[in-house]
């Protein structure tokens, strides 16, 4: 069993919660609120400024050669096709790049964030990039998931939203996510990369339920 394949068992309680969480049923279902999906997006794409900025720092410190070539093909994709997809919803919801980056990001949002940064500039670089492995992974597993619930899905821009973590595109950087922590966790202690990949998971299942109960600053 790989590395990323253990992580993955052993941290399995969370990623079924992940799965099973009333905000992606009712995406692939059709039946979430846009007002959610709207509050999502914007967030998101908040969020994902900042995960360029982590696989930059963790490309900076990657151990070997081939593995910083990797993280930062990694990082163009992300900005070549995640991102500006994120940008053409933003637009078809009614919004702008500059508003989603003029909005202050929910707590959960800066938690999650700040926990990459903080691990991709300050923990060794097998944490640093299993740090990353949930977002990436966690979304493909829920998509094979639901997939069958889209057929039923007469909300367009949804199901285009979904079929993303679907393509073959994305479907091959998870693996080379999951190969980059494979061979950075060789010979590192397993516990501290469970601890990682746990924290990360749990970010991931209290992202969703920040989202679904649109959470806001008490202040």
């Amino acid at each position: 069993m790989s590395i990323s394949q253990r992580l993955r068992q052993d941290a399995d309680p969370i990623w079924q919660g992940i799965i099973e969480h009333p905000f992606v049923v009712e995406l692939y279902e059709g039946t979430l609120p846009m007002e959610k999906f709207k509050s999502y997006i914007l967030q998101d794409y908040n969020y994902l400024v900042s995960l360029i900025e982590v696989l930059s720092i963790i490309a900076s410190r990657a151990t070997s050669l081939d593995a910083m070539r990797e993280v930062v093909e990694i990082l163009r994709l992300e900005l070549d096709s995640e991102l500006k997809g994120y940008e053409e919803f933003l637009k078809r919801l009614g919004c702008s790049r500059q508003e989603a980056m003029a909005i202050d990001p929910l707590p959960m949002n800066l938690s999650y964030t700040s926990f990459l940064l903080s691990t991709s500039s300050l923990k060794p670089y097998a944490e640093s990039i299993t740090s990353i492995l949930p977002c990436f992974w966690s979304y493909a597993e829920i998509a094979a998931h639901h997939q069958g619930k889209l057929r039923g899905n007469g909300n367009r821009l949804l199901v285009e939203w979904a079929e993303v973590y679907l393509s073959e595109a994305y479907l091959d950087l998870v693996e080379r996510v999951k190969r980059l922590v494979d061979e950075a966790g060789e010979g590192f202690p397993y516990e501290r990369l469970l601890e990682t990949f746990s924290m990360a998971s749990r970010y991931e299942y209290t992202y969703w339920e920040a989202m679904y109960n649109m959470e806001t600053w008490p202040l």
